[in-house]
């Protein structure tokens, strides 16, 4: 009798203490708290602003994802991540999730798993409000052209438009728009949402031109191999999407921009 009583409370205190499976995304989070890299630099997606708060469209994807698996905005670490090293950040630990525009392609899913996506984008560009020659990828040759490190953006530009265009990096994107407005560079090139955060912030510096030139889609960085946690953070962004919160975090963050709200993607990243 008394072994059966130990045995009904050592299960009690099991099932109240969480799984205890650090090893997994969903297990971390039993412990109510999780790190997520965001960007720092990206008006209406991700920013940290002077006051310390965190906002942005990405920022609302990452609280909501987080309650989902049960951890509150309280248990949320944020940190810096950077594009040259959202895949290390994973790899090493440092981070649980990466929600930092961080697009899907065939070279990064070898280093982790996406969830998602959970927005599609295109890429476009940055120029000077009085620049005229510049109107495309194509008119860059013999032009500065700047991106972040770590980005496939410039690469492409030059790959497959402007093979005479000088490649610029930067660490972040508003060291890449500071060196627009300063005439150190000819243009910016990376998503077209990220690039109208930065336009409307300086309406009469700078503008956008040309039409989207390449398909992005946002996806959320898990861990390789951790396909329990991708399942519930696929089902938190379709929940997301589902109940109008997704729409309602774009029109907040990045509606007023005058970026054009596309409609939500569909969840390809599946186990």
């Amino acid at each position: 009798m008394r072994r059966a009583a130990l045995i009904t409370a050592v299960a009690v205190l099991a099932t109240a203490c969480g799984s205890g499976d650090t090893s997994t995304v969903i297990g971390r989070a039993d412990s109510g708290k999780l790190t997520i890299g965001i960007r720092y630099d990206q008006p209406g997606l991700s920013q940290k602003r002077l006051d310390g708060r965190y906002v942005g469209f990405d920022v609302d994807v990452a609280k909501y994802v987080a309650s989902e698996l049960g951890v509150e905005e309280k248990g949320i670490t944020f940190k810096e991540a950077r594009g040259a090293a959202r895949e290390s950040m994973l790899e090493n630990g440092e981070a649980d999730l990466i929600i930092a525009s961080y697009s899907i392609t065939d070279a990064r899913k070898e280093k982790v798993a996406f969830a998602g996506p959970y927005f599609e984008t295109g890429q476009g560009m940055l120029v000077r409000f009085t620049e005229q020659a510049i109107q495309g990828p194509e008119t860059l040759n013999g032009r500065k052209l700047c991106s972040v490190k770590g980005s496939t953006s410039a690469q492409k530009v030059k790959s497959d438009y402007a093979q005479g265009v000088q490649l610029i990096e930067y660490g972040q994107y508003s060291d890449c728009v500071i060196a627009l407005m300063a005439g150190n560079v000819d243009a910016v090139t990376t998503d077209e949402v990220i690039l109208a955060g930065f336009a409307a912030e300086n309406p009469e510096l700078l503008k956008l031109v040309g039409k989207p030139f390449s398909k992005e889609r946002y996806g959320i960085g898990v861990p390789k191999g951790d396909a329990k946690s991708r399942d519930a953070v696929n089902e938190a962004i379709e929940k997301m999407i589902s109940s109008g919160e997704w729409k309602r975090a774009l029109e907040r963050n990045v509606g007023p921009s005058g970026y054009e709200i596309p409609q939500p993607p569909q969840i390809t990243e599946k186990s």
